[in-house]
């Protein structure tokens, strides 16, 4: 995850945008072809790693590790996550399918030069994600209350 799916999810998710500011709008977007290259091999190095999740016996972290933000309220530990994952491993292989098709969609979007649609994957891409962490991540984070 941090190495593979997180760094490329994130370069994808950054290079589009607009930002409005004192100074200005500012759209973000690959403008070349070098650019638009380097989001492709994100885009496929997203849908490559979701196979590596998929595998059996997989591991959540290397032995001894520890998860990413471990000891904060509500995640869990790597004993834990890895006893969650085995125990509930049809649930994360099909997170890791959902992961791999919304790869698939930002792959279509990237190669058609597409910005709105990798924003609109990007937020499906942010959904999957999220599902995710929440069953396997940090189940037990406290929620945001509203301010009164």
């Amino acid at each position: 995850m941090q190495t593979m799916v997180d760094p490329s999810a994130d370069a994808l998710w950054d290079s589009v945008g607009t930002t409005i500011n004192a100074r200005g709008v500012e759209t973000r977007q690959p403008r070349t072809d070098a650019e638009w290259r380097q989001q492709h091999q994100r885009a496929i190095t997203l849908i490559e790693a979701t196979n590596l999740l998929m595998m059996d016996e997989r591991r959540l972290v290397e032995a001894g590790g520890k998860v990413a933000d471990q000891g904060t309220e509500g995640v869990l530990s790597a004993e834990d996550g890895q006893q969650k994952l085995e125990a509930q491993r049809v649930a994360f292989v099909q997170f890791a399918h959902a992961l791999r098709d919304v790869g698939e969609q930002m792959l279509t979007a990237v190669d058609a030069r597409d910005t709105k649609a990798m924003i609109d994957v990007g937020s499906t891409m942010d959904e999957v994600c999220e599902a995710c962490h929440l069953v396997f991540w940090y189940p037990g984070q406290p929620l945001a209350q509203p301010a009164k």
